[in-house]
C-alpha cells in the first residue's frame, strides 16, 4: 500500500527557496534532495530533467570555487599593494605638500599656513576666517592677486589680536576681477609631513599636528618658498 503525501506540506520546494534569499551550492544540493524526497511515487521525476539539475548543480559547484579562488587572488594582490604603498608613503616624510580643502584643526599648533589658486588676475581679495558657528573670527584684505597660488600665515588670532581656543575652523576667499565678478578659488592648506601614521582606518600623513589622507594632497614639493607669487601675513 502506498501512502499519499502530506497534504500539509503540498510544495516543500516551494518553501524552501521562499525562505530563501541566496543560494549557493549547498542551498541547491539542499533543493535537490528535497525535491527528491517529496516526489510523486506516481510520477517520479523525468529522468532527463534530473540529470540537467545535476549539471546545473555541478555548474554552481565550479563557479562557486572559481568565485573564491577570485576573492582570495583580489584580497592577496590588496594586501600587496597596501604594503607597496605604506613603504612608499613612509619616504615623503619631510617633503611639504598642499593640502586641499578650506578645514583648519587647531590642535596646540601657533600657526597654520593657508592658500587659495586664482583662475585669473584678481582685482581684490578678502580672506575670512569662521569658527564653527559659522562667524567671521578673522579677516585680511589681501592685495590684488595674479594669476596662480597664494599664500598666508595665520597665527590663530581673531581681529582683536586675541588668541582663539583650540577647535575646528574654515576659510573662504573671496575674490573679484576687473569687471567686479566674483572669481571661485581652489582652497589649500600646506606645510612639512612630520610623520606617517598607519591605523585600521587606513594610511595617514601628520601636518603640523593633524592628519590627512592620501587623496588630500593636492601637489608634493622638496621645497616651499612662502614668498614666491604669494602673500604672507602674521596675524596682521
Amino acid at each position: 500500500m502506498i501512502n499519499g503525501i502530506n497534504p500539509t506540506n503540498q510544495n516543500p520546494v516551494a518553501d524552501f527557496q521562499a525562505n530563501s534569499t541566496i543560494m549557493g551550492k549547498d542551498d541547491f544540493l539542499q533543493l535537490l534532495v528535497t525535491q527528491l524526497r517529496y516526489q510523486d511515487p506516481l510520477s517520479p521525476m523525468d529522468g532527463t530533467k534530473f540529470a540537467s539539475q545535476l549539471a546545473q548543480f555541478s555548474s554552481l559547484e565550479q563557479l562557486s570555487n572559481l568565485n573564491q579562488a577570485v576573492q582570495m587572488s583580489i584580497d592577496g594582490n590588496y594586501y600587496l599593494s597596501q604594503s607597496i604603498n605604506n613603504t612608499l608613503t613612509a619616504t615623503l616624510i619631510g617633503k611639504n605638500v598642499k593640502l586641499a580643502g578650506g578645514t583648519i584643526v587647531k590642535n596646540g599648533q601657533t600657526n597654520v599656513k593657508l592658500g587659495y589658486t586664482l583662475p585669473n588676475s584678481a582685482s581684490s581679495v578678502e580672506v575670512n576666517v569662521k569658527d564653527e558657528n559659522g562667524n567671521i573670527v578673522k579677516t585680511f584684505d589681501a592685495p590684488p592677486s595674479k594669476t596662480g597660488d597664494s599664500k598666508l600665515l595665520w597665527d590663530f588670532t581673531d581681529n582683536n589680536g586675541s588668541k582663539l581656543p583650540d577647535g575646528t575652523y574654515t576659510f573662504e576667499v573671496i575674490a573679484k576681477n576687473d569687471s567686479g565678478d566674483d572669481m571661485t578659488a581652489t582652497l589649500f592648506k600646506w606645510g612639512k609631513i612630520d610623520g606617517i601614521r598607519f591605523s585600521e582606518k587606513g594610511t595617514t600623513l601628520v601636518v603640523d599636528g593633524n592628519e590627512y589622507l592620501l587623496s588630500d594632497i593636492l601637489e608634493i614639493l622638496d621645497t616651499v618658498d612662502d614668498n614666491s607669487g604669494g602673500i604672507k601675513h602674521a596675524g596682521s
